[in-house]
């Protein structure tokens, strides 16, 4: 096996893949910590002075940014895993979940909370497993694409939810944007 090879299951499998129980769930995981961390990051910013929109903003486009990074890459890697695995979506391949996580809380600006992020968790990991019309059809698309683009969908429909049941229920005093 290659370098680059090595490198595509790494990222691929997220250091959680051969996890035997539950990977799914455990890259879900590490999407949620890549989230907290770059929010560490932009909390270390030096934001002071700056009005809330400012701050938002400024989250959402380290996010998106930092989302689209992942996506991209985590995209090559899972189509050179199946090739490697011989396999369509091995469960080993997890880095579709760590970006269908990611994406989810692209819909939240950093710091929302405990409540909002594991409702986050919670909503993609449903979206996920029952993939609701046409989350399943996407699986049919061949490659890296086809692994991802699924659980990128389940991501959007779990963002909008907690948007929606943020912006309405839980603090409509204060909504997200």
């Amino acid at each position: 096996m290659s370098g680059k090879d090595r490198f595509a299951v790494a990222v691929a499998t997220c250091g959680v893949g051969y996890i035997k129980y539950a990977p799914g769930t455990w890259g879900s995981l590490v999407g949620v910590l890549l989230y907290l961390i770059w929010s560490v990051v932009v909390g270390a910013l030096d934001l002071n002075g700056y009005s809330g929109g400012a701050v938002t903003a400024v989250s959402f486009v380290v996010n998106g940014g930092a989302v689209g990074l992942v996506v991209a890459v985590g995209i090559w890697a899972a189509g050179q895993a199946t090739k490697l695995f011989g396999e369509k979506d091995p469960q080993k391949i997890v880095v579709d979940e760590v970006m269908g996580q990611l994406v989810t809380y692209l819909f939240i600006p950093f710091g929302s909370g405990w409540r909002l992020l594991l409702a986050g968790f919670v909503l993609f990991r449903l979206f996920d497993i029952f993939k609701p019309y046409p989350i399943r059809r996407f699986e049919t698309l061949p490659g890296g694409f086809g692994v991802c683009i699924d659980d990128i969908a389940a991501g959007v429909y779990a963002g909008l939810v907690l948007f929606l049941a943020n912006l309405l229920l839980m603090n409509p005093a204060n909504p997200i944007f």
